[in-house]
């Protein structure tokens, strides 16, 4: 079965956790404006392998870097638009104690990264990827 895997870079390099999922939503809030973000990400099987497809992001706002684009549709106060992207290898996530964290969520909710593979001080970076579970 393909799920994801999250794999720590830098000081405690190495595999740190793998879900059985198929789709998840990474969010987090902008350092700045603290405003929150969620990205939908299904795992899709290409001629390449297994792949990261971004499907659908939400910004609850706007300002500092944050501008929806002009396909947006605003509803309820959330920005909602399809980003054209290709398929991702790997999310690269920086971390920082200075920031909120990240979070994962599926099924209704969701689990900080801190919870999933340490605090951002022991891994300042993290991967997401596509992986094969035992």
């Amino acid at each position: 079965m393909i799920g994801i895997c999250l794999a720590a870079v830098g000081l405690t390099a190495g595999l740190t956790a793998s879900l059985p999922l198929q789709g998840f939503t990474l969010a987090w809030t902008h350092s700045i404006e603290k405003i929150l973000w969620e990205e939908d990400y299904q795992v899709l099987q290409t001629a390449d392998g297994a792949r990261l497809q971004l499907t659908e992001a939400r910004i609850r706002g706007s300002g500092a870097g944050m501008e929806p684009p002009p396909n947006a549709v605003l509803a309820d106060g959330v920005w909602h638009y399809q980003p054209l992207l290709a398929p991702l290898g790997r999310l690269h996530l920086a971390r920082s104690d200075y920031v909120a964290d990240y979070s994962i969520c599926w099924d209704g909710s969701c689990r900080g990264l801190a919870d999933l593979v340490g605090p951002p001080a022991a891994a300042p970076q993290v991967e997401v990827f596509p992986c094969r579970l035992p």
